[in-house]
């Protein structure tokens, strides 16, 4: 079964161009319920947004504020070296300099709140992270001196890289207890890297357990059981969707072996703010429309759960990459978020997805990062 658009998208669009008010008012009106086969106070701080009206469109910037933790510190460093790539679009040079001195206050002067909660024995680990960063700070302070554009991004990447790390170093254990009900499906507690390797080119994906374990953990053990190996790609639009997962034959999801059933998982989303994710309904049929989830549509190369119609609940093995668009996607909200369950970004291989089209084919799909984090799967214990 394919993905088929319906009349809902033909008035959003037309709508999407004018304010974002106008588009809101005609959202909650209509109650849109998504009908598509296939798409389908002490809390970790998990912000998706470098400030009002600046949503972060960058996928790694993504997942690493939607780690689970509690450093107000780091993340004011990283949210110093995220705004710099705003600022460079228009080479505002004095800003980016303002913006690496915060950062570069904060890892020289205030090296113990920026480790608190890293574990003992990963201290010297954490050290040394963030004596590189000071000297990556020294690097690119000439890069800003020579105005070197291409340079500053290079390193500003860099540098977010070792915050990334510094990060996942404070995560401790998993933050929520799944519900006992979905206890058969596999879960992904932490994230893992995915490699699919295309006759394209290769993309590589980030999943992540830590805001969606049950449908992370589904596209994992999948990857591990090689059912994605040699799937076409069964639809691919210009600014919109690349779909794939859709198994030859009759079958439209996963149908496990052992039990001869087709495997369903439960919608799921970790709104902001919450202890654990939604499970089993949408936030639109919640009554939660504005509710930020903490992984949103905002990225060019979300991946998210393919799923029948009007059944939350009906998605198995396809899945789409969501090609970011201003008209559907405007910063702040958008009409993707919570209607379809993202558990992952694309980290490297956009080229690869702008080439994609119908009838090209996954020849492989490789766990090659975390695969120790899945759980609740016969894979688990074979890989």
């Amino acid at each position: 079964m394919r993905l088929v658009k319906i009349s809902w998208l033909n008035w959003v669009q037309p709508l999407a161009k004018t304010s974002l008010l106008a588009l809101l008012l005609v959202t909650l009106s209509l109650g849109l319920s998504g009908a598509w086969w296939n798409f389908g106070d002490d809390q970790p701080a998990r912000e998706s947004r470098l400030a009002v009206g600046n949503a972060i469109t960058d996928g790694k910037a993504l997942l690493r504020y939607a780690l689970p933790i509690d450093n107000q510190t780091v993340r004011d460093v990283q949210a110093s070296l995220e705004d710099i790539a705003m600022q460079l679009r228009s080479k505002r040079w004095s800003s980016i300099n303002r913006d690496v001195t915060k950062a570069a206050v904060i890892l020289s002067n205030r090296t113990d709140q920026l480790l608190t909660g890293i574990p003992e024995n990963q201290k010297p680990q954490a050290e040394a992270l963030v004596a590189q960063m000071n000297d990556d700070i020294a690097l690119i302070r000439e890069a800003i001196e020579a105005k070197d554009k291409e340079n500053v991004w290079i390193i500003r990447g860099k540098i977010l890289d070792r915050v990334g790390q510094l990060e996942q170093m404070m995560v401790q254990g998993f933050p929520f207890q799944v519900p006992s009900e979905y206890s058969n499906l596999p879960q992904l507690k932490g994230r893992a890297t995915v490699k699919l390797s295309t006759n394209q080119g290769d993309l590589t994906v980030v999943v992540d357990g830590y805001s969606a374990p049950v449908t992370a953990g589904n596209f994992v053990d999948l990857v591990q059981r090689g059912f994605y190996d040699g799937l076409e790609f069964t639809r691919a639009e210009d600014k919109f969707v690349v779909q794939t997962g859709d198994p030859p034959g009759e079958d439209v999801g996963f149908v496990d072996p052992t039990t001869g059933e087709y495997r369903a998982i439960p919608f799921e989303v970790l709104v902001r703010g919450d202890e654990e994710p939604v499970y089993g309904i949408t936030l639109e049929e919640a009554g939660r429309y504005l509710d930020p989830p903490v992984l949103p549509f905002n990225a060019y190369g979300s991946i998210a759960v393919a799923r029948p119609g009007n059944d939350p609940n009906g998605g198995s093995s396809q899945f789409f990459f969501f090609k970011f668009d201003t008209e559907l996607t405007p910063p702040g909200f958008n009409l993707m978020d919570g209607r379809y369950a993202v558990f992952g970004y694309l980290v490297d291989g956009k080229e690869v997805l702008e080439k994609i089209r119908e009838g090209d084919v996954i020849e492989s799909a490789k766990v090659v990062e975390g695969a120790g984090n899945l759980v609740n799967s016969p894979t688990a214990q074979e890989s």
